[in-house]
């Protein structure tokens, strides 16, 4: 099959004021791409442009909130309209909490829910139409390893980025008709500012958490350039780490064997000693 052509293409971003969203920008900008760049935070949007304008690209700025449609289909309209086409769209944006089930503030949930759910369905929503009119496109879904590995003590990021794999297995047949293509993303630890707003119910999650991104041995520049091939390669999941490799493929061979083993470290009292340990590691 023949490699996607990313050069002075058209590329939306949401959650480019930093992290990955930026660093994606600018691997872009590389490619001469003409992009939007999409956050809340406007100084770090600014930024970002100055960057990739410094880089090779151009673009403008577009402050959006994903979790709110309007701003999502205010964002898409302006993108149709000014370039006719949109070759990419990364639906980055995204928040995390850690807690158990029954400690999490139900106010938690709704918050990571209306951007790492919502977002990525409006996003989509907002975007497919277009993509479809004009017969090509490209839609990347910034997920997580925690969506495939479910890991304890973060069910609502666990679930909502479970829910952005699952909607971008489901767009993969569904837009194979008018030629676009899909991408998800699934890392673990990345040196982002994840942890910034990140919230947590009891201090072993936020020193677990900040230990295993102080130990993170993946940048930001390094999974964009997964990315950017990826996008080349219309290859639909990008997992990382070595780590989230193993699990997954432990996970896929005996789904009951590895929840089970899970269960038995927990039961045990091991389970945040393994995963104190996992991020000592950077996984």
């Amino acid at each position: 099959m023949a490699k996607r052509v990313i050069t002075k293409k058209t590329a939306v971003i949401t959650g480019a004021a930093s992290g990955i969203g930026r660093a994606l920008a600018l691997a872009l900008a590389r490619e001469q791409c003409t992009m939007l760049l999409a956050d809340i935070n406007e100084a770090g949007l600014k930024e970002t442009l100055e960057m990739v304008e410094r880089s090779g690209g151009k673009g403008e700025i577009f402050l959006c909130d994903v979790s709110k449609l309007d701003d999502v289909t205010r964002m898409a309209d302006h993108a149709f309209n000014t370039w006719a086409t949109v070759d990419i769209l990364v639906n980055n944006a995204g928040v995390a909490s850690t807690g158990f089930m029954g400690d999490i503030p139900m106010k938690d949930w709704e918050w990571i829910v209306s951007i790492n759910f919502w977002g990525v369905v409006y996003g989509c929503h907002a975007f497919v139409p277009g993509m479809k009119k004009q017969g090509s496109g490209y839609i990347v879904n910034v997920a997580s390893a925690a969506g495939i590995l479910s890991s304890p003590e973060m069910a609502p990021y666990n679930a909502s980025k479970a829910a952005a794999i699952a909607i971008t297995e489901t767009l993969k047949s569904e837009l194979a008709p008018y030629n676009i293509g899909v991408t998800v993303l699934c890392p673990t630890f990345i040196k982002t500012n994840l942890l910034d707003k990140m919230r947590f119910t009891d201090d072993f999650q936020r020193k677990c958490s900040t230990t295993g991104m102080a130990n993170a041995r993946w940048t930001p520049d390094m999974i964009a350039a997964l990315v950017v091939d990826a996008i080349r390669k219309d290859r639909m999941y990008v997992v990382p780490q070595l780590a989230a490799k193993v699990f997954w493929y432990s996970k896929r061979l005996s789904p009951t064997a590895f929840f089970g083993f899970l269960a038995f470290l927990m039961r045990m009292g091991w389970g945040r000693n393994l995963m104190f340990q996992l991020a000592k590691l950077g996984f």
